[in-house]
């Protein structure tokens, strides 16, 4: 399977599972919501949280796609980038934390109440980069 054909699938959804890797070596997975932007895959997460913490120490990542609909499942194995964490409602974090929601929600009702809230919560971007793709598609 191809990775173009892989990402156009799963463009048409927003849940997925991330699985990264503990500092043991162990797999750990989490339920994300996640926008397919041109080649990528971009996720909206805490600097706080596990996933983000293990993608910093190893950028080695899984994002599994499944749809029991169909039968239909895809792991694409990925490189991740995580951004700084936004600080200013003007940066480049936020700006991209403003692509993601609306990739994934559209837009937003007030965007400095959101910009404040990204701050707030110490969000950055987790960036998935495609390297190879397993699965099947129905």
């Amino acid at each position: 399977m191809e990775i173009a054909e892989a990402l156009a699938r799963a463009a048409n959804h927003t849940n997925a599972t991330l699985i990264t890797l503990r500092r043991d070596g162990r797999a750990q997975s989490s339920d994300i919501v996640y926008a397919v932007v041109g080649d990528q895959i971009k996720i909206s997460v805490t600097h706080d949280r596990a996933k983000t913490r293990n993608l910093i120490r190893d950028n080695r990542a899984v994002f599994h796609f499944s749809d029991p609909s169909s039968w239909s499942y895809l792991s694409i194995d990925a490189i991740a980038d995580v951004s700084p964490v936004t600080v200013a409602a003007d940066d480049a974090t936020a700006d991209g934390l403003v692509e993601v929601y609306r990739a994934v929600a559209g837009e937003h009702d007030n965007w400095d109440e959101f910009r404040a809230a990204m701050i707030a919560e110490g969000r950055c971007v987790v960036t998935l980069t495609p390297q190879s793709v397993t699965g099947q598609l129905h």
